[in-house]
């Protein structure tokens, strides 16, 4: 096996499911996901790879009537489609802000909505954010909006208007008529055509930028439209005419893209599924969908619409079959899964399903309760389900044919045994199905019957277990050098296995690997020991501040307790709140402080980062199993096969 292969089969099995979520519905993935590979030229960072050069083709974008900061004749103008509730799209607004710091008056910042169809309470903070537009206050309530994007209702944006001293009845009317609801509208479609299918996406003087990217980033680009923009001044165009003059030969639509279809890695896999398994759809259906699931994965629910669409376009010729698979950094998924199937005892599987997914940051056992309740359920036979345990033995296993079916992240669908990783768009799986449906008729022209055609086509499908995606084989690479040093590391020193991790604080990848590492520290005790370098990425402003902490942390002897703090808190990592763990495990405050800023912490992140750099771990988190590389948030497995091959090199078995 070469190289890149053994990488995109350990990048297709897990990382793929939570990397479609992120990823533009373009052809590249952007910094809105946790790899880092800017867009555009940019300033070396460590542990970066060099940007691919700048997209140099031109749109014409027009201002319209959107919010701008800035004034009319600035040099450079930055068109903003972006989204309340998009995490990404908070992430850029300390950049936009230093764009702003650095340039003054050369530049102008419009901002156009985009409200992602799986952000549901994006519409709503737009629409907000318009109402206070009308009386002059747009960016102060864009502001408190992006500050505080976990309280995202109307009685906020109220609360807010009133701090800004707005006249409510005004802002309550707008609300209440929807009145800018056509305006967000056109911003969207005016996305589409421009091909910004994600958020955040800019356009610098019409040229695109696509997601969280750094100043550097940005900077490059708008240095090369300041110069250009410069010139036509000079040569004697007036500034309030350079953004139209620069751009009036732009395109006003995207190129068409055929996006490839995801192709199943080892053919048709042998899916099985139960009579009493919940399912919609047509009873004698040409095509059947087996979709594994977890409620409080955000991908999960993205993809709802994209399975609505599938069932509204083909009907009765396709059927979904539901089943569990709660991932293990995902605290509520299971007793999520238990309570959509206690529903499903009572007939009501996929009400409890829409209202689980309606409601994905409440799923403790209190709301499950009342979510039962709103849905007519019998409470006492719901609670008793729920505390017999019986639903758990049917999650997991769900779980188990998961994970044999190759199947390690969610969403997975087996589209007639053909997977389908993570939170694709229609037109991928509407390829697959048109190919179904086909060789489905075939069937039918040949006498097979309608209620055998699932089980004619498993007989062609493998029910043998999937090639386990394991570091890059040591025949093709030599494994890397990776140097423990100072390190923090836990485990038996003289363990024969070393996994040397390459992590950020902020990354959730990386935080969702955490249940993982702590499994194989219980599966190998004493053979295996775990060393953390840190690898904070340039779009996520927080983590290399996290990194200093967790190294002043281990300068008094707790860096994995301050590593656990910080993996737990993701959305709370300013310096004020570090301080603040920093005296709950029990440091010395004020030599963390000092530590916090020093030198030597800073240099060994500095060290660790060139590490990165020079072993190819680009992205978090990478993981080197006696300098073997794994790349990403994989399952257990994927590390189980590496280390055993590893404990017998050394003679240790596993």
């Amino acid at each position: 096996m070469n190289k890149g292969s053994t990488i995109l089969i350990v990048l297709g099995t897990a990382i793929v499911a939570f990397f479609a979520g992120y990823a533009f519905r373009g052809t590249q993935l952007t910094a809105g996901g946790d790899s880092a590979k800017p867009s555009v030229a940019a300033a070396p960072t460590p542990g970066a790879p060099a940007a691919p050069p700048a997209d140099k083709t031109v749109y014409r974008v027009a201002v319209g009537n959107s919010a701008v900061k800035g004034p009319d004749d600035a040099l450079v103008t930055i068109v903003a489609f972006s989204d309340f509730q998009c995490p990404f799209c908070s992430r850029v607004i300390g950049t936009l802000k230093q764009i702003e710091d650095e340039y003054g008056n050369k530049v102008r910042v419009a901002f156009k909505h985009n409200p992602l169809p799986f952000h549901p309470n994006a519409p709503l903070a737009s629409e907000a954010a318009l109402a206070a537009n009308d009386q002059g206050k747009f960016w102060a309530m864009h502001d408190k909006i992006f500050a505080n994007q976990q309280q995202l209702d109307r009685a906020t944006y109220e609360k807010y208007a009133q701090e800004l001293g707005l006249d409510m009845n005004k802002f309550k009317a707008a609300l209440d008529s929807n009145a800018h609801k056509q305006m967000i509208e056109d911003d969207k479609a005016l996305a589409a055509t421009l091909g910004a299918n994600g958020t955040p996406s800019f356009f610098i003087n019409g040229r695109p930028l696509r997601g969280a990217q750094p100043f550097a980033t940005f900077k490059a680009l708008i240095d090369e439209e300041m110069k250009k923009a410069e010139d036509l001044v000079k040569s004697g165009t007036r500034k309030s005419d350079v953004y139209a003059k620069l751009t009036e030969n732009g395109l006003t639509k995207a190129p068409e893209q055929k996006r490839p279809a995801p192709q199943a890695p080892a053919g048709r896999r042998k899916v099985e599924f139960a009579k009493d398994d919940p399912a919609k759809g047509g009873k004698q259906p040409k095509v059947t969908i087996v979709e594994f699931s977890d409620f409080e994965c955000p991908f999960c629910g993205r993809v709802n619409p994209t399975v609505k669409q599938i069932m509204d376009t083909y009907k009765d010729d396709v059927k979904i079959v539901f089943k569990q698979n709660p991932l293990p950094f995902h605290k509520n998924a299971p007793g999520a899964a238990e309570a959509a199937l206690a529903a499903h005892e009572q007939g009501k599987f996929w009400e409890m399903h829409d209202k689980l997914f309606e409601n994905q940051k409440a799923l403790d056992r209190p709301q499950l309760e009342k979510y039962a309740e709103e849905l007519k359920l019998n409470v006492g036979k719901f609670k008793s389900t729920l505390d017999s345990g019986r639903m758990k033995t049917r999650w997991q296993e769900d779980q188990k044919l998961a994970n044999s079916y190759g199947a390690g992240g969610t969403p997975a669908f087996f589209v007639n045994g053909k997977l389908i990783s993570g939170a694709q768009p229609f037109d991928n799986f509407k390829t697959v199905i048109d190919e179904e449906i086909k060789k489905a008729d075939e069937l039918l022209k040949k006498g097979v019957k309608r209620d055998q055609l699932y089980a004619e086509l498993m007989k062609e499908a493998s029910n043998a277990p999937p090639p386990a995606p394991a570091a890059e084989d040591e025949e093709d690479t030599k494994p890397a050098n990776v140097a423990i040093g100072t390190s923090a590391v836990k485990g038996d020193p003289k363990a024969p296995v070393t996994i040397v991790a390459f992590s950020d604080f902020e990354c959730p990848f990386c935080s969702r690997v955490g249940p993982t590492m702590k499994q194989i520290e219980d599966a190998y005790k004493g053979k295996v020991k775990i060393t953390f370098k840190h690898q904070p990425l340039p779009f996520h402003s927080s983590a290399m501040l996290a990194a200093q902490a967790a190294e002043a942390a281990k300068e008094q002897g707790k860096f994995w307790e301050m590593h656990d703090k910080m993996f737990a808190n993701q959305r709370a990592l300013s310096r004020d709140a570090l301080v603040g763990y920093a005296k709950e495990i029990g440091l010395d405050a004020g030599k963390f402080e000092k530590a916090l800023d020093s030198d030597k912490v800073k240099a060994q992140i500095a060290n660790d980062q060139a590490e990165a750099t020079k072993a190819g771990a680009n992205g978090t988190p990478t993981f080197f199993i006696n300098g073997r590389r794994v790349v990403g948030a994989v399952p257990f497995e994927n590390f189980k096969t590496v280390i055993d091959e590893e404990l017998k090199k050394a003679g240790k078995g596993s």
